[in-house]
């Protein structure tokens, strides 16, 4: 099992956005969370990814009981364990394709000659290596999200997480995701938790979960 969770809990104000939710993903799996908005499941990404905390309830992530952890521990465990890809490509402008790949190696103080190769060796699976020097500005919407995938993907983490990731995009790079999602689970027994609205993305995933007023249905 590699995501766990057990009625979780969360708050803001007076308004309850999760009433409970649990649920598990195996290791491999790709996992869809849909619902309308306002839901919870945005909520319910960030919380099982660490972006935020829940008010109560239990997460686990490959069997390491997230609540458990120290925050500088729980940092830590983020930056190794876990990638993240938005809707909104969050590349830094001032970087190119290749040094934007690589700000996840450069957080861990990984050496300049491992982030080097591990970068060209995304690229060059992502069919990006005539991209490498160029800046955000100057890649397609497509080119964006493929980088950003990369860039989630750079320390090898367990579980990727995935909020809306072909929410920006035009239907056939939306269905470039959709195929790259899938060969990252096939070659590397990827797991992807991915909140969408996308029915077809939803429909190339092993577990679809949907979520009304804060619990599962």
């Amino acid at each position: 099992m590699m995501v766990f969770c057990e009625n979780i809990r969360k708050k803001y104000g007076e308004l309850e956005v999760l009433k409970g939710v649990s649920l598990e993903i195996n290791q491999g799996e790709i996992a869809a969370i849909l619902g309308a908005s306002g839901a919870g499941k945005s909520t319910l990404l960030q919380i099982l990814g660490t972006l935020d905390q829940a008010d109560s309830g239990e997460v686990k992530l490959n069997n390491i009981s997230l609540n458990k952890l120290k925050k500088s521990e729980l940092a830590k465990f983020r930056n190794q364990e876990i990638g993240f890809v938005f809707q909104s490509h969050q590349l830094i402008p001032e970087l190119n394709a290749m040094e934007n790949l690589m700000l996840p190696g450069m957080i861990a103080q990984t050496s300049s000659s491992q982030m080097q190769e591990r970068a060209k060796e995304l690229l060059a699976y992502l069919g990006l290596e005539n991209r490498a020097s160029h800046f955000p500005s100057q890649l397609s919407g497509g080119e964006q999200q493929r980088i950003a995938i990369g860039r989630a993907l750079f320390n090898q983490p367990k579980v990727i997480f995935a909020d809306e990731p072909t929410g920006n995009l035009d239907s056939a790079n939306a269905e470039h995701v959709q195929e790259l999602f899938l060969r990252l689970k096939s070659d590397f027994q990827q797991t992807f938790v991915v909140v969408t609205h996308n029915q077809s993305m939803a429909q190339i995933a092993n577990r679809v979960f949907t979520m009304k007023d804060g619990v599962l249905v």
